[in-house]
């Protein structure tokens, strides 16, 4: 990869990522809403940061997300669950992502193998849910993981060497797992970004669309 994207830089993830891509002497653009304004549940702001840039690249690695948005943390039963939760996830984990894919697509090189990776999360997976309980954030990733797909098959019509998949990078050790890890094995945010590249590396076109985890196993939907 010569040229890569980062959107969500500033954050755990976000950041191991683009030192790893700068390790492996790419030139890197990284963008956050701390450092760019880059505000990803706002339409006016994603269509004036995204549309300044200049492609193309060889990798755009969406790495934005939420648990908790507004102070409102996981719901235990649906019972617990609120319209105001419901919308907020579906903001920053679904609408936010679409609204960055939408211009994803054109900074893409079209000829030569292209990636585009967003992070998703088990949780999103409706297969493997057996346990219930947060909803509002299974949703959205689940939202996510079906924009992805999407996506990924009108993209195949212009660029067909490209790859566009959504990622379960494992529970990292990150402020945005602090609270919720239990007792889940962590691991550092930059061995979750060496695990992903290594998951990106070995992706083919024929596997655009899909859903993987950090070991390059396929999740259920």
């Amino acid at each position: 990869m010569e040229r890569a994207l980062v959107i969500g830089a500033s954050g755990g993830i976000g950041t191991a990522m683009m030192q790893a891509l700068e390790a492996r002497g790419a030139e890197v653009v990284g963008l956050s809403r701390s450092a760019d304004g880059l505000d990803i549940t706002k339409e006016t702001s994603v269509t004036q940061t995204m549309g300044s840039l200049l492609g193309p690249f060889d990798l755009i690695f969406v790495a934005t997300g939420a648990l908790t948005v507004n102070g409102s943390a996981p719901e235990k039963s649906i019972g617990a669950l609120s319209a105001d939760a419901l919308r907020d996830q579906f903001e920053v984990n679904a609408i936010g992502p679409a609204l960055v894919l939408q211009h994803a697509l054109r900074l893409l090189a079209k000829d030569g193998r292209t990636v585009i990776a967003v992070l998703s999360a088990r949780v999103g997976s409706i297969g493997d849910n057996r346990i219930g309980g947060w909803h509002a954030y299974r949703a959205s990733k689940a939202a996510l993981n079906q924009l992805v797909h999407g996506a990924a098959i009108e993209l195949k019509r212009t660029h067909k060497q490209a790859v566009c998949v959504s990622l379960h990078p494992g529970t990292v050790a990150t402020e945005f797992t602090a609270k919720y890890a239990g007792r889940h094995t962590t691991v550092p945010a930059s061995e979750a970004a060496q695990n992903l590249l290594s998951v990106i590396d070995g992706l083919t076109p024929r596997q655009s669309g899909g859903f993987y985890d950090y070991a390059g196993e396929t999740v259920p939907w």
